[in-house]
């Protein structure tokens, strides 16, 4: 495997590692600010708590709750090739 392969394999880890602990983030706060449990109340009011952070309601809090994943995701990218160079 070339030197530029193995860089890449890096590169894409840390962007997946950085998404899942992104993933797992989300998951937890729907859960600690929802109903207890994730059940359709527990997700439910806990998508509309993070929606009412923004100003908006249960949608507003799925859009922030699907996109912190992918930001964690380009951020651990981002830094991993910034520490790198």
């Amino acid at each position: 495997m070339s030197d530029d392969s193995n860089e890449d394999l890096k590169a894409a880890g840390a962007a997946l590692g950085g998404t899942a602990l992104g993933g797992a983030g989300a998951i937890g706060t729907v859960s600690a600010l929802g109903v207890s449990g994730l059940g359709a109340t527990g997700i439910t009011s806990g998508l509309a708590a993070v929606g009412s952070v923004v100003g908006g309601g249960m949608a507003a809090g799925l859009a922030v709750t699907v996109a912190s994943p992918l930001a964690a995701g380009a951020a651990a990218f981002g830094l991993y090739k910034w520490l790198k160079d």
